[in-house]
This record gives C-alpha cells, sequence and structure tokens, in this order.
C-alpha cells in the first residue's frame, strides 16, 4: 500500500494553495509555510516516492558520508554524488575573489577529483552533519576535550536501555554553527522502541510465506531469532525544500531506521518527519504541478539490506520492485 506520495501531495498543495510569498538566503524566493509533518509506516514498503523516479545511489552515498563521519566532498564526487558540490564551490570562491581570481564550478570539481591537497583545503564543509554524529566536541567534567560518537552510543542505548526517553542524536552544534558552510537542515532525530505483541511477531514470521502459521507462543518465536521489539525514528528539520530534499529526506532516514533495526534486532517501526519552514523555491513551482498530476504508483518498493557495517558507514543493499514515473529535473539553490 502506498500512502506516502499521497501524503506528500497533499503538502505540496499546501505550500502551493497557503504558502507565503519570501525571500530567502540562496536569492531565488520561495513559497513558505510553516509547521507539518509527514508520517509513514515501514511495514508499507521502503518510503520512495513513485511520482518521480529517486537518485537511489545519490541518497544511499550521502548517507554512507554522514555515517562514516566525513565531511569532505570528495568521498561524494568519488561516488558520483554531487549534491554538496554548489555549496563547497560557492564558499570557495567566495574566498578566492577576495584575490581577484575566478574559477568554473567545472574547474572546481576537476581539481577536487584530481588534486588531493587542493581537495583537502577546499572540498571540506566544516563540522557539519556526520562530524556532529560521530565526533561533537565537547568537554568532560575536567574541562578536558573529549568527541562524543553520537551514533556508537546510541546502538549502544538500544541494546542495554531500549525505554530510554534519551534516545537522540543531534547535528545542531550552536558552537560550531559560525564554522560549517551550511547549518544542517534536518538537525536531530530521536528513536523509540516497543514491545512487539505476540500477533505482531507471527505476522512478522509469516511475511512473505505462502503456507502461514498460527499456533506459536513467544518462546517459540525467541527460538527463532525472531525480533522482540519495533523500532521507530523522528527527525526534526528547520528548513525543508519540499521538492529536492524532502524526498530525499524521508527516504535516507527511512534507511537509517532500517539499518539501526538491522544492528540491533528490532522491526522498522514508523518514520516521522517535523517540519518548519515547508518551502517551493520559486524555479520548483512548475515541476511541482507536473507531480501533482501523477497518479502515485499502487506499492511501494522493498529494501533488502544485504550487509552492514554501520559503524564504519558501510553497507550493501536492494531496493526491490520500484516501480515510478520519470524523473522531474529541478535546479538546486545554493
Amino acid at each position: 500500500m502506498n500512502k506516502l506520495d499521497s501524503n506528500y501531495q497533499t503538502l505540496l498543495r499546501d505550500v502551493l494553495d497557503m504558502g507565503t510569498l519570501k525571500d530567502d538566503r540562496t536569492g531565488t524566493g520561495t513559497t513558505s509555510i510553516f509547521g507539518r509533518q509527514i508520517r509513514h509506516d515501514m511495514s508499507d514498503g521502503f518510503p520512495l516516492l513513485t511520482t518521480k523516479k529517486m537518485a537511489i545511489k545519490t541518497m544511499m552515498t550521502e548517507l554512507k558520508w554522514f555515517l562514516k563521519g566525513d565531511t569532505n566532498i570528495k568521498y561524494l564526487v568519488d561516488n558520483g554524488c554531487n549534491i554538496w558540490n554548489g555549496d563547497a564551490f560557492k564558499n570557495y570562491i567566495n574566498k578566492i575573489r577576495e584575490f581577484g581570481m575566478e574559477e568554473t564550478s567545472e574547474e572546481f570539481i576537476n581539481r577536487i577529483k584530481t588534486d588531493d591537497e587542493f581537495a583537502k583545503k577546499w572540498g571540506d564543509l566544516g563540522p557539519i552533519y556526520g562530524k556532529q554524529w560521530r565526533g561533537w566536541f565537547g568537554y568532560d567534567k575536567k574541562v578536558n576535550p573529549v568527541y562524543v560518537d553520537q551514533i556508537k552510543n546510541l546502538i549502544e542505548q538500544l541494546k542495554t536501555n531500549p525505554d530510554s526517553r534519551r534516545l537522540m542524536v543531534n547535528a545542531w552544534n550552536v558552537g560550531e554553527l559560525d564554522n560549517m558552510t551550511l547549518p544542517p537542515c534536518h538537525y536531530g532525530f530521536q528513536v523509540y522502541t516497543r514491545v512487539l505483541g505476540l500477533d505482531e511477531r507471527i505476522d512478522y514470521m509469516n511475511k512473505g510465506k505462502i503456507s502461514k502459521s498460527s499456533d506459536y507462543f513467544h518462546v517459540h518465536l525467541d527460538s527463532m531469532g525472531i525480533p522482540k521489539r519495533s523500532l521507530s525514528l523522528m527527525w526534526s528539520q528547520r528548513s525543508v525544500d519540499t521538492f529536492l530534499g524532502l524526498p530525499f529526506n524521508i527516504a535516507s532516514y527511512g534507511m537509517l531506521l532500517s539499518l539501526l533495526s538491522e544492528e540491533v534486532g528490532m522491526i522498522p517501526g514508523e518514520l516521522i518527519g517535523n517540519l518548519g519552514d515547508v518551502h517551493l523555491y520559486s524555479n520548483h513551482i512548475e515541476q511541482a504541478k507536473t507531480q501533482l498530476g501523477r497518479e502515485p504508483k499502487p506499492h511501494l518498493p522493498k529494501l533488502k539490506i544485504i550487509s552492514s557495517d554501520i559503524l564504519n558507514g558501510e553497507f550493501d543493499y536492494e531496493i526491490l520492485h520500484y516501480h515510478s514515473h520519470p524523473p522531474i529535473k529541478a535546479p538546486i539553490s545554493n
């Protein structure tokens, strides 16, 4: 069942019908609304929109980059992911213009690919997502510097204290915002677990089977390694590029939820996005209308995790049965 596309289309309509015209940092201009939420039950399928074809590899590469704690675009560029190129180039060109120099974005990216020293200096975006997820800077009680691996800590807490209300990861490090090329748009997430009922565990065991069984107790399911808990994830986002960015955010956090569930032996539950400034850029309006005119496919794809090493930012996967409308191109505003 695919409710995701319909919910997303409702959000697009809200922006178009009720949005306020606003200026923005990029100079493009937006139509904006404030305060929305999008929800998805992971049992309905992997959250990839079907009303336009999604660039799956690009999204997965960015998530690996976050999980590695990397903040340099070289890894992204080397793996065919170009969504951060504009931010890095804008930062670079602003600096060299002080010396009366100019360079094209193509020349810049080629130097990132071929010159390691140049990439080390100009490809880094500052302490953005990956740095905060895997190495948040702080001080201990003796005022010694420490680096906190929030993802590692989250996994440990899920395994040892799954009912905690402190299962959170935060990227909004106030003391380092000025050093970031772009402060985080999706600035934090929280996870929540609950114990599964017997019927839910039996349904999970029977999923995909032709011959289904129901005469089981918890002890039987424990012996077969059937998960005992469901894991849900809710992320918070201050700035929402509704046409280009949000579909990526939904799928990326859906993948992160799936990876965390795999790591701690739980079943992916609900994915929730709390959305602040929800906007369409002025040069995305016609594209949004095109997408609104498309009928969602009846089913979402399925995710198969082949292997996962989440703490090293590595995973292999397959997206099965993904049927979608063609892609809709739109420019990125940096």
